[in-house]
């Protein structure tokens, strides 16, 4: 499993990346500074070229410029940089006009002729709107552009990222649609969140020490929590936000492929094929509510002043803020609650995974007669890093024990370090799908969250004041 438990040489076939949308947000604020990380750290393929295609009237000199401009704002000015532009070129086009990919297949076949001398590799990249998918996936194929041209090299790729429709509906019919005209070794669906590092040490954390996976059951966990709390509102993007929702947003998603991870049983092999299984099997494992235990289980809110964000209707009943208490069918975890719960506007930005450890074994009490609670926390964000509390002996006489805090900080592990659209990039390059979600994980997903939607009408919509903290909202 190369994404996890080894370091691979850098790709020696030439390799085009090919931006979809790159004057957008998502490539000039991620993409094209995590392949200039990536140019600097030397772990680009040996050749590479980028191909920015977007509709807006750039040159190749106007689209380096702006790249510059925006590296430059998120990352320290290197030496590096202006050889790294050079490998940036532009092609101006419309996603669903069929002269658009002809112009972007010559300029691929003057790369590979010109610069290369060979066939290349390619990566296409949709850093777009979702309700573009469609049409540039069927373009790319009916153009032949995605016909990997070099026998055995020369592969390409397609790497989409979420939301993968609204519903499962459309989530399904994108799914065919790729399943038809692509194989699966050539599609890669991307959820950052799972290229985070301490969302990828889950596996080694419990698959690596011995001391810990034996009490990943219910006999010894009393409750799991999985929490995404985000500071900013919803900022410009409320027509967006608005039709989406938190859990849509963040639950559907990255929240459950966390609890994938957690929930998941030991694979048979580390292998994305295995990796990949095991994580569909936790997530088909997830118990559906019945209509009476949604008043229980399901909360939902949203921010004050929701209503008035540009963009938000009137009328509009999304939530920025849920709690869902879910609970899995794997025998493991019988009867343990997995609490999903994120909200816009808190007090604070985090995101964690906790896991409860059972007190009732505990003979040795604390000052106040209360056992020691072994909780051991994935902080995901802002600072990545894993921490256990345990029981230790206060000094002095007697047994009495406190709380402390065994912890790990990623930022002082003096490794490298490597933001999640690196690892992303750098993954898809290699082949490795082990980060990216299967068709199985994405519709066990959806097949969860479906009825909870379906039934949002009827769990009551509360509402909270900006900067609340999530502690006090469990109580409304």
């Amino acid at each position: 499993m190369h994404a996890i438990l080894s370091e691979d040489t850098r790709e020696t076939t030439p390799t085009i990346f090919v931006i979809f949308g790159a004057t957008g947000d998502l490539s000039l604020r991620k993409l094209l500074p995590a392949l200039y990380d990536l140019y600097v750290k030397e772990k680009l393929p040996l050749r590479f070229e980028i191909v920015a295609f977007a509709r807006r009237p750039f040159t190749d000199d106007s689209f380096r410029e702006l790249s510059k401009s925006e590296i430059i704002k998120r990352k320290a000015e290197n030496p590096k940089l202006e050889q790294f532009l050079k490998h940036i070129r532009y092609v101006q086009g419309l996603f669903d006009t069929i002269d658009s990919y002809d112009s972007l297949g010559k300029t691929l076949l003057l790369v590979d002729e010109k610069e290369f001398g060979t066939c290349s590799n390619k990566l296409f990249y949709l850093a777009v709107p979702p309700s573009f998918y469609e049409s540039i996936i069927t373009h790319l194929s009916s153009s032949g552009l995605t016909i990997p041209c070099g026998g055995e090299k020369g592969w390409t790729r397609v790497l989409v990222e979420k939301p993968f429709g609204n519903n499962l509906v459309a989530a399904e019919r994108l799914d065919m649609l790729l399943g038809k005209l692509f194989k699966e070794e050539q599609i890669f669906r991307i959820d950052h969140y799972l290229a985070k590092e301490t969302i990828q040490n889950i596996l080694a954390f419990r698959f690596g020490n011995s001391i810990f996976e034996p009490l990943w059951s219910k006999d010894y966990v009393e409750k799991v929590e999985i929490i995404l709390y985000e500071r900013s509102s919803v900022e410009g993007r409320g027509s967006f936000y608005d039709a989406i929702g938190a859990l849509r947003d963040v639950g559907q998603n990255h929240m459950l492929q966390m609890f994938a991870l957690v929930a998941m049983e030991v694979p048979k092999e580390l292998s994305a094929e295995a990796i990949r299984a095991a994580r569909a099997h936790a997530l088909e494992s997830l118990k559906l509510f019945s209509k009476k235990e949604f008043s229980e289980r399901v909360k939902r809110m949203r921010y004050k002043g929701f209503l008035q964000e540009p963009g938000v209707a009137s009328d509009s009943r999304t939530e920025t803020f849920f709690s869902i208490t879910a609970e899995s069918k794997l025998a493991r975890w019988k009867n343990v609650p997995f609490i999903l719960e994120s909200g816009k506007a808190m007090s604070r930005q985090e995101t964690r995974i906790q896991v409860f450890f059972k007190k009732d074994s505990l003979l040795i009490k604390k000052g106040d007669n209360e056992p020691v609670g072994n909780v051991l926390t994935f902080r995901i964000q802002p600072t990545e890093g894993i921490d256990i509390s345990i029981a230790a002996k206060k000094p002095g006489l007697g047994t009495v024990v406190e709380e402390r805090t065994l912890s790990f900080e990623y930022g002082n592990s003096g490794t490298e370090k490597m933001d999640a659209y690196e690892k992303v990039l750098l993954d898809a390059v290699r082949g490795d799908q082990t980060l990216f979600m299967s068709t199985e994980e994405m519709k066990a997903e959806w097949n969860f969250v479906m009825p909870i939607l379906e039934n949002w009408g009827t769990v009551p919509l509360g509402e909270y004041e900006k900067g609340s903290s999530p502690e006090n909202l469990k109580s409304k």
